[in-house]
């Protein structure tokens, strides 16, 4: 009784918060509002509709052993106990979306994006994560793509294969580029980045050699060598000897992020990427429950208007109208398809227990999606002005300081010099202008937050610690990312020769690891040379991809779904999967035939090549119009290539079921027989 009491009150609690966010109109609205909304709607999601799907929907079975278990090697296949999973995944999933998505979004106003967020990740991203996961576990951790091919068919499976290793590429490429732009010319950013590293080693090694088993020692060395990076951060940047050796440019810093993806995708899971992302999750949940906190204590209004004018698609950072760009722009923080490449690449390998998926799959969304609101509000606490002149490029508001303030207060924004001078010096920075990508003004946002909860004495270094904590976030997921695309790209050429099919085979590894480092660093690179960031490129190819690739992999889960007799829950699935693909097929579509050129990809080639033929570019962007040109039409030629493979899948998902209604006959499960538990029957004999 009790339990439906609490149930009640919190979903009266819900409606009523969401009530006042998306009603009030004409009054600033108080942060307070949006948090209690999302805090109900995640916590009504996980209880009630998360267990549902676990019992009716996937049968999740305590007993049945799990592939971490069956297959163990000590590499890529390890039990590992749930805490450590958690962390890992969500580490892995959190990445720039979350961050940088909902910061961008915030150009059409604070209301669209929060409503994407809540609605879209309880009945689309989370529900989409959970089960990739248990499909992924009970096959053996196969991919994405492996599932597509054994579920439906050679052609749907190869077609998806081929995508998602794609889509992998341009999603590496994204988060290299906001590393990239947060850690330029910050001293104390790339070196409390750096320093990061060798902490998330010392980590690894004292719990698989030092001191296994010893979890909380482990966790406690690893928090103290993060804030020990930090401080030490601060500190170079004041000694005038150290401070140039950390002072790097972007070409510098994609160099430096192209050789660590590709060490992070050979070395033993158990070494770097386990304990990073187990060390960046109690880095990303103290900051989100410490800015959670001082959000309560301050209950700060919301700057930004509810809606904005560019929803009619004029927005200075990316071009586009509201639909259907603030759900491309949002991505990972609602629904993302590439924390479905994670779901079957490195977390069904670690996971003990069938029980867990609902905590890691669907938790671990939840949780991201939190991150996602708590970025959301960090932006729009800021003055608008503000926010634009961080945001927007040189190329869009002008490159001087003066001429950057009077483009943006004639949108009706003002903003001064004199302003966002003191800005930056409070923050420990020579500029903020035009400090594109959304992760840099998330961490003034942040900053001001804790500023204003724990002392506006500390800007610079709360700063500091903001920009550490959506670095590592991001590193995080770099190294889950290009581990998961390293699988892929084993399983195409193991087509080509059998032996470099095998995950384990060191050649293979360096080989492929090589491959798909070299791919995603060439994009990364042409966006580190834009004039404009790269971001207004890059970042809606990254949001139609990504929801491209969750489209694929809710085609994949419907077909397993109908093709296991549970037709009556194909909605589950279906439903997400049929907004996806309105969405990103009207995206994908107006970013083709477009003849706006800050829209359409081809459209915007094709006035970069007029200008450049009449000589109307200036010198320093001349010189990479060429590259730019050439990587704006690959983008377009890429989105229409990714457009026909997501509608191939659905079909063939399609042709599937109707096979299965009609009672012909069908691909075979490639599930694995059910062998019980030894490592959950032994933990069951232990307890009392």
């Amino acid at each position: 009784m009790m339990r439906r009491i609490s149930a009640a009150l919190l979903a009266i609690v819900g409606a009523i918060a969401i009530g006042a966010v998306a009603l009030q109109r004409h009054e600033p609205i108080n942060a307070l509002w949006i948090l209690t909304a999302a805090v109900c709607v995640y916590l009504l999601g996980y209880r009630f509709y998360a267990a549902w799907i676990a019992a009716r929907v996937l049968s999740v079975d305590a007993w049945r052993a799990t592939p971490a278990e069956r297959l163990n090697n000590g590499r890529d296949f390890v039990p590992t106990h749930r805490a450590i999973v958690f962390g890992h995944h969500f580490a892995a999933i959190a990445g720039p979306g979350p961050l940088v998505g909902p910061t961008l979004a915030a150009q059409f106003g604070y209301l669209p994006g929060t409503l994407w967020i809540l609605v879209g990740a309880v009945l689309g991203g989370c529900v989409q994560d959970m089960i990739i996961l248990l499909l992924s576990t009970r096959r053996d951790g196969r991919s994405l793509g492996q599932m597509a091919r054994d579920e439906l068919g050679p052609l749907g499976g190869f077609a998806a294969l081929v995508g998602t290793l794609i889509i992998m590429i341009i999603l590496s490429a994204v988060l290299g580029l906001v590393i990239v732009n947060v850690m330029k010319h910050s001293p104390w950013a790339s070196s409390t980045v750096f320093a990061t590293i060798p902490a998330a080693l010392i980590v690894g090694l004292y719990l698989r050699l030092w001191r296994p088993g010893r979890v909380l020692e482990a966790s406690l060395l690893g928090v103290a060598l993060m804030l020990l990076a930090l401080l030490a951060g601060g500190w170079i940047d004041h000694q005038p000897v150290l401070r140039p050796l950390f002072d790097y440019t972007a070409i510098a810093l994609a160099g430096f992020v192209i050789l660590y993806g590709f060490c992070a995708a050979i070395l033993p899971v158990w070494l770097l990427l386990a304990p990073r992302d187990y060390l960046s999750t109690f880095l990303k949940l103290g900051t989100v429950a410490l800015l959670a906190v001082a959000i309560v204590l301050t209950h700060p209004q919301i700057k930004m208007p509810a809606v904005t004018a560019f929803t009619d698609g004029t927005g200075p950072l990316f071009g586009g109208k509201v639909f259907p760009f603030v759900f491309i722009t949002i991505a990972c923080g609602a629904v993302s398809g590439f924390h479905a490449l994670v779901a079957s690449g490195t977390t069904p390998k670690l996971i003990t227990n069938e029980a867990d998926v609902r905590l890691v799959g669907y938790g671990s969304m939840a949780l991201e999606s939190f991150v996602a609101i708590m970025a959301l509000i960090a932006a729009t606490l800021l003055d608008p002005g503000v926010y634009f002149a961080i945001n927007a490029g040189a190329g869009v508001v002008g490159a001087a300081p003066a001429a950057a303030v009077h483009t943006i207060s004639g949108w009706g924004f003002p903003v001064t010099v004199q302003q966002m001078q003191a800005l930056a010096g409070a923050m420990g920075e020579r500029t903020l202008f035009a400090r594109s990508g959304g992760a840099p003004s998330l961490a003034v946002g942040m900053a001001s937050i804790f500023g204003s909860t724990f002392g506006r004495g500390l800007l610079a270094l709360w700063y500091h610690f903001a920009i550490m904590f959506e670095a590592v976030f991001i590193m995080a997921v770099l190294d889950a990312g290009t581990r998961v695309g390293r699988f892929m790209l084993q399983d195409l050429l193991g087509h080509l020769w059998q032996p470099l099919g095998r995950t384990s085979w060191y050649p293979s590894v360096l080989l492929a690891s090589a491959l798909m480092v070299g791919a995603w660093g060439y994009f990364l690179y042409i966006g580190v040379i834009d004039p404009n960031g790269g971001v207004n490129i890059l970042w809606p190819l990254f949001g139609i991809s990504n929801q491209m690739l969750a489209g694929i992999a809710l085609s994949v889960a419907t077909g397993i779904i109908i093709k296991s007799g549970k037709l009556r829950y194909a909605l589950v699935t279906l439903a997400p999967l049929a907004w996806l693909a309105l969405v990103t097929t009207t995206a994908a579509w107006q970013k083709i035939t477009s003849a706006d050129a800050r829209v359409g990809l081809f459209a915007a080639a094709n006035e970069l090549a007029r200008q450049l033929a009449l000589g109307a570019l200036p010198p320093e962007r001349a010189a990479v119009a060429p590259q730019l040109i050439v990587n704006q039409r690959l983008d377009a030629w890429l989105t229409m290539l990714l457009l026909a493979i997501l509608w191939f899948v659905i079909l063939d998902m399609a042709r599937i079921c109707v096979r299965r209604l009609r009672g012909l006959a069908l691909r075979s499960s490639s599930e694995a027989p059910y062998q019980p538990s030894r490592l959950h029957s032994a933990a069951a004999q232990v307890q009392p």
